[in-house]
């Protein structure tokens, strides 16, 4: 799929194109981003099939390289759980093992050549295609807020309702003419965890996906209407490097937010379980 293909051969309109969702509404609230939600849940019963299978299939032997893997996977996460969280959660590692393998599947999405899905959607006649559901800012917030609800739920759990109310209440200051004040705070300290969670995935990502369209747009993405000429190999080729060359650093980027967005609920949950 090329800019002269899909939108009269403006690279802008190349880039427009592969950052539009596919969406079924009237463009309100009520919109709902279809290739979002397709790939969300497809990667999610991946990642739901693959470990049942492991865990299914389990034995006290030599593990094979995928049971292996899985289970070193678990420890680690199990690891960071119990450096961190000082309390009693059967339900806190699994939640950290969805969240940190879920969102770097999503984030992995982001290593496919950029007009692979799309340009077959586009033979099944689906104009638009975004396959990084972590590149919506709806997927990623919805995530946050999920983590969000289990703050006040780990807090009730650890403290009880009036020890949270108290928190929200008296606390920095321990005085009731500060209760105001202090609640103020507490609301805009709350609020910011899942902006703040949710934004700095959906931002790493976003610019990584536009560096990849980029990449296309100045080489392959301009030059399929002339892919007679010599000049188009050596484009095709600076592509491919430059793919690979960017693809080698966005690994560790999808990693790594993967892992911070893990770390950060493990933090939340346990500053919200523990007492002050």
């Amino acid at each position: 799929m090329s800019a002269d293909k899909d939108s009269g051969g403006s690279a802008s309109d190349y880039i427009v194109h592969h950052i539009t969702n596919l969406s079924v509404g009237d463009g309100g609230f009520w919109t709902l981003h279809v290739d979002t939600l397709f790939f969300s849940i497809v990667l999610g019963i991946l990642f739901i099939g693959l470990f049942y299978r492991v865990a299914s299939r389990a034995h006290a032997g030599v593990p094979g390289p995928l049971q292996n893997f899985v289970e070193m996977l678990v420890e680690f996460v199990d690891h960071q759980v119990k450096e961190v969280f000082h309390g009693q959660s059967r339900a806190l590692t699994p939640l950290a093992l969805t969240i940190f393998v879920w969102v770097f599947l999503m984030n992995f999405m982001d290593l496919l050549p950029v007009d692979l899905l799309p340009a077959m959607a586009s033979a099944v006649g689906v104009h638009h295609l975004r396959v990084v559901p972590s590149t919506d800012p709806n997927a990623t917030m919805a995530i946050a807020l999920t983590v969000f609800v289990l703050i006040f739920v780990y807090g009730i759990m650890g403290k009880g309702v009036w020890g949270l109310g108290r928190e929200f209440l008296l606390h920095p200051f321990n005085n009731r003419l500060c209760i105001p004040f202090n609640l103020v705070l507490k609301v805009v300290e709350e609020c910011a965890k899942p902006v703040s969670l949710s934004l700095r995935l959906f931002g790493n990502l976003y610019a990584g996906e536009l560096i990849f369209v980029l990449i296309a747009t100045f080489t392959l993405g301009k030059t399929l209407s002339s892919f007679g000429e010599p000049l188009t190999w050596v484009l095709l080729a600076a592509q491919l490097l430059l793919g690979m060359i960017w693809a080698l650093f966005h690994i560790l980027v999808i990693t790594l937010q993967a892992f911070l967005f893990m770390m950060l609920t493990i933090i939340y949950l346990s500053m919200a379980h523990e007492a002050h």
